[in-house]
């Protein structure tokens, strides 16, 4: 099936020095851009993290400290991945809740504020949990027909992005209207439709520090986590203006830090 693109879609996986969305680095990140005309340009980069690999993660990804002392940095290449990123939809699998905050981050960290409300965040994994509720080698036999461990190298950024891509063309088919006797069943070849089906929350941040609720029948800003938990985030940059500066110089993301200042900058301007 082809994909019915009106802007590129980017399929994209990290490897990384482990999942702390503010002490962790990529080491790895691979990429296929797909065009509407079907045309697809693959990417794949080994990135120093400027910071130690653990063991553990060598024996998960095979990229050790050696193999990637001599590669650039995230920072050097940041440019490149923006103009790769711009102007299209991005899909991953499991990419909402780590790859995309985590790329986010390291934008961020390189001076580069990437605008991720333009695109259409796609998650192949999320679609797969809610249809099947597996992982992505069973998905990739679910949708595909062959064990993963036979056609592609585990816990490598360039084959789980190949692997994705397959899971996300397989998905279409399987749930494309008509060829599932299950009516509940359906997905729309529509990357609008798929990124709405891939979220699984009401994050305004993706670390899930502010998040959207109804607050007097309005959908407003709301702090998710500490003494003012539950409360709009335009309130308590009123009452508690020193809020503000606390999570500024604490150890929260980057991104974290970015919304709430532009909502400080919002509410300013009225």
């Amino acid at each position: 099936m082809k994909l019915n693109l009106q802007k590129p879609l980017v399929i994209f996986d990290l490897e990384t020095t482990g999942l702390d969305l503010v002490k962790d680095r990529v080491i790895q990140l691979s990429y296929i851009k797909v065009y509407p005309d079907g045309h697809e340009e693959r990417g794949d980069e080994l990135l120093n993290p400027e910071k130690n690999i653990e063991p553990i993660i060598t024996q998960l990804t095979g990229i050790s400290n050696e193999d990637v002392a001599d590669k650039p940095t995230f920072r050097q290449l940041a440019k490149k991945f923006e103009e790769v990123f711009a102007g299209s939809d991005i899909a991953g699998f499991n990419s909402n809740h780590f790859d995309v905050p985590l790329l986010a981050e390291e934008f961020l960290r390189a001076g580069i504020d990437f605008d991720f409300s333009k695109a259409r965040l796609i998650d192949a994994c999320t679609i797969f949990k809610k249809m099947e509720r597996r992982n992505l080698a069973s998905a990739y036999k679910f949708y595909c027909g062959r064990k993963m461990e036979d056609d592609f190298e585990a816990h490598r950024a360039d084959q789980d992005t190949e692997a994705t891509y397959r899971v996300l063309m397989g998905e279409l088919d399987k749930y494309a209207p008509g060829a599932n006797e299950d009516e509940e069943k359906v997905l729309e070849n529509d990357m609008q439709q798929l990124a709405d089906f891939s979220k699984t929350n009401d994050n305004v941040d993706f670390a899930g520090r502010i998040i959207w609720a109804e607050v007097n029948g309005v959908k407003t800003e709301v702090f998710n986590f500490g003494k003012h938990k539950g409360l709009p985030v335009a309130q308590v940059l009123r009452t508690d203006p020193g809020y503000y500066s606390w999570i500024l110089a604490g150890d929260f993301t980057y991104n974290t830090k970015q919304v709430l200042t532009r909502i400080r900058l919002r509410e300013a301007q009225k």
